[in-house]
């Protein structure tokens, strides 16, 4: 996964677990991406960051589903009905094996489920396949 231009639009990385997060952002650096990764730790504050936006949005929204305030979900919900964010891609990047979770986050057009692996290399494959957004 590489950015070929600084100025790539950016990942938002809702994410409450800081040793998570810092993963992410080891595997995309790892992975040679360039972009800035945006990190907000819950739906409600991702929300704020993205209505307080001016100009370009995010490329791209990694968003874990288990986290206080606002969980993934409710984020996903929200952003979804939205015109103004309904196209930014979400890749729902969590621990969560439910199938309801999988189904809703699909159901509010996330375009990718990844469960989150504690064996790192798993977990860069995963994160490789993102390229596309």
């Amino acid at each position: 996964m590489t950015a070929t231009t600084s100025n790539a639009k950016p990942i938002l990385l809702v994410e409450d677990d800081s040793v998570d997060a810092m993963t992410v952002r080891r595997a995309l650096r790892d992975l040679g991406s360039t972009r800035l990764v945006v990190h907000q730790i819950n739906g409600e504050e991702a929300l704020s960051y993205l209505r307080a936006l001016v100009g370009d949005t995010p490329g791209l929204i990694l968003l874990d589903l288990n986290m206080p305030r606002m969980n993934g979900l409710e984020f996903l919900e929200i952003k979804h009905a939205d015109n103004r964010f309904r196209d930014i891609p979400v890749v729902v990047l969590t621990t969560s094996t439910n199938a309801r979770d999988i189904e809703k986050s699909y159901e509010f057009d996330a375009k990718g489920y990844i469960v989150k692996s504690i064996d790192y290399a798993n977990f860069v494959e995963s994160i490789r396949h993102l390229d596309v957004y």
